[in-house]
């Protein structure tokens, strides 16, 4: 199953389906989560997505790693230590719930921002918003079992994406505005 692909159509549940999750973590984790934001795809009203919810929470520090992982682990969270990226510290959906994306980054580093730009250009621009659901769903039904072939068809549309939202940010003057939860 980790390999099929699967997007479907914009669903209003997700963002109940954010909170629901959020706030027990924001709970958990105190002052040490300087937020806690609904990232990806199924944040953004009438995208097409695959249904995983993308939370991300900045912190201040990844040291000490306690402070992250302790709280996390207790609501059931798993902590992907093989994660190759090492801008963020990754955990996944605790066994038997339906697949949740934890991305646990530096506030202010280049990587949380982007999430978050990428993220609110796409709530802002309904063509380009358009034209990515329409590719993520015909790309989901030709790679329907090969995510990683997904995953690299999308990309020169994702740093097209990225390029017209850094200069929407900067035509804005965007900045982050207030955490999710």
């Amino acid at each position: 199953m980790e390999n099929t692909v699967i997007v479907t159509r914009y669903n209003p549940n997700w963002a109940r389906q954010f909170v629901q999750l959020s706030v027990p973590i924001r709970d958990a984790m105190g002052e040490t989560a300087i937020r806690i934001d609904h990232i990806g795809s199924t944040s953004v009203v009438g995208l097409a997505a695959k249904p995983i919810i993308d939370m991300q929470i900045s912190v201040l520090s990844f040291e000490p790693f306690d402070a992250i992982l302790v709280p996390l682990q207790s609501l059931g969270y798993r902590w992907q230590v093989d994660n190759p990226a090492k801008t963020k510290r990754y955990f996944r959906e605790p066994f038997g719930q339906p697949e949740i994306h934890i991305h646990v980054r530096l506030a202010g580093s280049y990587y949380e921002q982007h999430a978050l730009l990428f993220r609110d250009y796409l709530r802002e621009n309904i063509a380009d918003r358009r034209a990515y659901g329409d590719l993520k769903l015909a790309l989901a039904e030709k790679f329907a079992d090969d995510r990683k072939t997904y995953q690299q068809e999308k990309s020169a549309f994702i740093w097209e994406i990225t390029r017209r939202a850094h200069s929407w940010g900067s035509a804005t003057g965007w900045f982050a505005g207030e955490r999710d939860v």
